[in-house]
């Protein structure tokens, strides 16, 4: 039988669960719709002129790549006239990019990172799409930054589109992860794996090395027992793996297992961390989650962390539920690490 479409799943959840109305429904809808566009995009690659740097640059002050404006693009047009938004964020754009007038409003507000892990486009490594879905307050006409500063708990969707061999969208309505493959004979994302479960324990681990001079002393204890391997104190060995695409790091944890993370260090203290709050650590955090995993900042819930404002940045370690307390208490207790 031929596995059921995005559409028929979240109808078949607002029977369920009654959870997903009809505008959530028509959101999640568009946003899947605008990844496809992105998807054939990148299919196109220097075919399509749409490799290489843009000459701008982001409110971060990183340099855009061309996929980067044009999958922005493509996220703003495809859900500004639909009627189930009150307003959208970017994380390539300073402030939240109001519904224009001359279209209704919805109740919902959209975060997205347009392309994560864009600086792998050139050599051919999976990028993806992060989204996440809340409710606009009640009474809130012309949504401001304000409203967008919601904990991650307070999520109603979220997902990512890992681009890849294939297109894939991983969703959460709240109850469980599912996995949908783009058909591209039909251009229909089908269910292909209900209900995803990640390992509550693992032997992988995903971070940058590079930056081992930077980490605090409970990370470089915590990295140290894992590659001491089965004579130190963990009793086994670990294999490390690094994506540089967080999209692509998370789905191979929700595929198989691991921890990923990207702690606190001297290089981006300042900030906060490095992997945004709202647009990339709360909708991972949300997805992890509801597969049975574990999302902290090294130190406490990653997804009741109270935004102050929209491009914060947080420490993460995210995936097997065991794996991530380990990690969390290296840096709470080392003593009882």
């Amino acid at each position: 039988m031929q596995p059921i479409s995005l559409t028929q799943h979240l109808i078949e959840e607002q029977r369920r669960h009654a959870n997903v109305n009809a505008e959530l429904r028509l959101l999640v809808e568009v946003v899947a719709r605008a990844c496809k566009r992105i998807s054939i995009a990148l299919g196109k690659g220097a075919l399509g002129g749409v490799l290489g740097e843009a000459g701008t640059g982001n409110v971060q002050g990183e340099a855009q790549k061309k996929l980067d404006v044009i999958s922005n693009e493509i996220l703003l047009e495809a859900n500004a006239w639909g009627g189930h938004l009150a307003a959208c964020a970017s994380e390539e754009m300073a402030d939240p990019y109001p519904i224009p007038d001359v279209y209704p409003k919805g109740n919902y507000l959209l975060l997205f990172d347009p392309l994560d892990g864009s600086s792998n486009i050139d050599v051919n490594i999976s990028v993806g799409t992060i989204f996440s879905v809340l409710r606009c307050p009640e009474g809130v006409v012309n949504p401001t930054e304000k409203e967008f500063l919601q904990p991650g708990t307070q999520q109603v969707a979220a997902g990512y589109c890992a681009y890849g061999p294939n297109t894939l969208l991983v969703l959460t309505t709240g109850h469980g992860v599912n996995v949908f493959t783009l058909d591209r004979e039909i251009g229909s994302f089908r269910l292909t794996r209900a209900n995803a479960i990640i390992p509550e324990d693992t032997s992988e681990f995903a971070i940058n090395a590079s930056n081992q001079r930077f980490w605090e002393p409970p990370m470089q204890r915590y990295v140290a027992d894992l590659l001491a391997g089965a004579t130190g104190p963990r009793g086994r060995d670990f294999n490390m793996r690094w994506v540089g695409s967080m999209v692509g790091d998370v789905h191979r944890i929700l595929t198989r297992g691991g921890v990923f993370i990207y702690p606190l260090d001297a290089k981006v203290k300042a900030k906060g961390g490095r992997l945004r709050l709202l647009y990339e650590a709360n909708p991972m955090s949300f997805i992890v989650e509801q597969a049975g995993g574990a999302a902290t900042t090294g130190r406490s819930r990653l997804m009741e962390v109270q935004p102050e404002h929209l491009h914060q940045r947080v420490p993460v370690f995210l995936g097997s539920k065991h794996e991530v307390e380990t990690a969390t208490r290296y840096h709470l207790d080392p003593a009882a690490a």
